[in-house]
């Protein structure tokens, strides 16, 4: 069998979730089947993989438009494959396309939905319902769509209503558990700025309003003093959620010392150690399908605080490798908390009771290991992925 993944991310460069899922969907499919990736950006050296960038003519265009155009140069090259899987809306008309010209299935994986993240107009304007339309398109033609968790399948069925929920499967994402490992290097973890000898917090995610990141600002202002607050965040989807962000980390800074930002993007090896040096790592979505950024906390035996909601509870067993904050969110697609002080204070709460109980946060740590080791190995994910393929192609 012959599958052509298209995805905006590859690595070297990978930015969000999404991926890092490719990535490592790919490493574990290519040792079952022949898988050529066709991705956005710098031209890569690895074999069976195909890099695209929008063509010149389309250099100052809408970033929605130059997306659309990017999938367009893909598309012959498709021929000949017996399956296409394409990732997010930017891949989705490549996908969507090459099935009709093709004659060949595509296969949808979610890992956000468009209509859920409505401040994306802030950062696309009016490429924003371009993108709409384009996953829209895609998942009511899809021969089938893999969700990333069950919450991200009623999020589907819900947002696309055309679309038969017999298409629709979970597939969870996974974690490479040789990678991802508890790595103790203090030397690396003061080089990082990081204090090894305090009760430490971690948040990891890009600076975008469904990360929640301003409701957590606004609770480190109720935790204990000795609490030190390490956020890696980085990649802001728009200049005004970063001056929001920036200007929240200043206010706190003034305030209390322990906040420790690192804006850069780490290589695995330096975020293994920053989240094994953790006592907690948070994770304060007000929009999550899975969240693979908690089980790669998990995986270096870190307890995990979460929002409940998406598909964060499929994966923090509340009470066993961390604790749930409740969460009662606006029906308009922004995630956005019914009662915003309640869910700061409940989120702020939870972590003081967690972060200062460091018998709690090693038991905690400890059974999240073994949960990523249990239910969520790529090896699993690919056949499960793979039984899919077969079905669709026989």
């Amino acid at each position: 069998m012959r599958v052509n993944v298209i995805s905006k991310e590859y690595p070297p460069e990978i930015y969000g979730g999404a991926g890092v899922h490719v990535s490592e969907l790919v490493k574990a499919l290519r040792a079952h089947i022949d898988v050529d990736v066709r991705c956005f950006g710098a031209d890569r050296t690895e074999a069976g993989t195909t890099a695209y960038r929008a063509p010149a003519e389309f250099a100052s265009a809408n970033a929605a438009i130059g997306t659309l155009a990017t999938n367009l140069a893909m598309v012959d090259d498709i021929a000949g494959a017996d399956l296409v899987h394409s990732h997010t809306w930017y891949a989705n008309n490549a996908g969507h396309l090459a099935g009709m010209l093709h004659g060949i299935p595509h296969v949808v994986t979610a890992h956000s939905l468009e209509p859920l993240r409505p401040w994306k107009a802030e950062q696309l304007g009016g490429g924003y319902r371009v993108s709409s339309w384009i996953e829209q398109t895609a998942y009511e033609g899809a021969s089938a769509i893999i969700a990333v968790s069950d919450g991200m399948r009623r999020d589907i069925l819900r947002s696309y209503p055309q679309v038969d929920p017999a298409k629709v499967v979970t597939i969870h994402n996974g974690i490479d558990l040789d990678t991802w490992r508890r790595i103790d290097d203090e030397v690396t973890v003061r080089a990082l700025g990081i204090d090894p000898d305090r009760p430490t917090i971690v948040f990891v995610g890009r600076i975008t309003r469904q990360k929640g990141l301003p409701y957590l600002l606004a609770a480190v202002r109720q935790l204990p003093r000795e609490v030190q607050v390490v956020l890696i965040a980085g990649a802001p989807d728009t200049p005004e959620i970063l001056a929001e962000v920036t200007t929240a980390v200043e206010e706190l800074r003034t305030e209390r010392d322990g906040i420790v930002w690192i804006d850069r993007m780490l290589n695995r090896r330096e975020l293994s150690t920053a989240l094994s040096a953790a006592d907690v790592f948070v994770c304060p979505s007000v929009y999550e399908p899975l969240g693979i950024v908690n089980l790669e906390a998990m995986a270096c035996g870190v307890a995990v605080v979460g929002t409940a909601t998406g598909g964060i509870p499929e994966v923090v067993a509340d009470g066993v490798t961390g604790r749930l904050v409740p969460i009662e969110q606006v029906e308009d697609g922004t995630g956005t908390p019914v009662h915003p002080q309640k869910f700061v204070n409940d989120l702020a709460e939870t972590l003081a009771e967690v972060v200062m109980n460091p018998e709690l946060c090693r038991t905690y740590g400890e059974a999240g290991r073994v949960r990523a080791e249990e239910h969520f190995t790529w090896g699993a994910i690919a056949e499960k992925t793979l039984a899919l393929y077969s079905r669709l192609t026989v």
